[in-house]
């Protein structure tokens, strides 16, 4: 019987593609937790996050046994690149990007809320449907700092690793989304 706690990534990946599927069952073990909670970090719901994650692994498992992973002794840093793509298109698919977090009392939405009258409130929400309209517009690489920074509440830094990019990267796209933002709110 082989043991499998002591091999590393890419031992483990070749057993596994070498027909021993308890290998697969370590590396998932031993990564599952931080990939499902860089999910949820970014998600910020647990049943989709548990979805997500799951398409992770498939993605991964399906990339194995097409033998067209490469290796390079960076399986953690692959994986997380999937999950970050994956919940991407997560938020592609919501087609509603929300800057607010519902649970959140800080939100866009809970601004004077309550004391709002029925006319202040269709203003908020057109307000809000023009904004999410004109971070639409914005470069896919711009839109996606700023839906990780204000939607998500992640540091540069995080949003650095999550995307790839140096921090100094990550800066620079979110202050040309502003301009770009900015552009659009004068024309509009």
């Amino acid at each position: 019987m082989i043991t499998y706690l002591k091999k590393s990534d890419n031992e483990l990946i070749n057993l596994f593609t070498e027909g021993h599927d308890n290998a697969l069952d370590s590396l998932v073990k031993r990564y599952r937790d931080k990939l499902f909670r860089s999910i949820l970090f970014l998600v910020k719901d647990e049943y989709h996050a548990e979805d997500i994650c799951q398409e992770v692994f498939i993605k991964i498992i399906e990339t194995l046994k097409s033998g067209k992973y490469k290796e390079e002794g960076k399986f953690l840093p692959w994986a997380l690149k999937i999950a970050h793509n994956l919940t991407v298109d997560y938020f592609r698919k919501l087609k509603k990007l929300s800057f607010v977090n519902h649970g959140d009392t800080d939100s866009l939405e809970s601004i004077n809320c309550a004391e709002q009258n029925a006319e202040d409130k269709i203003i908020t929400v057109q307000n809000m449907d023009k904004a999410k309209d004109m971070l639409e517009q914005l470069p896919e690489e711009q839109r996606e700092v700023i839906i990780l920074r204000h939607y998500a509440n992640l540091s540069f830094k995080e949003i650095a690793d999550i995307t790839g990019c140096s921090i100094n990267t990550a800066l620079g796209r979110m202050r040309y989304g502003l301009i770009n933002l900015r552009k659009l709110m004068i024309g509009k």
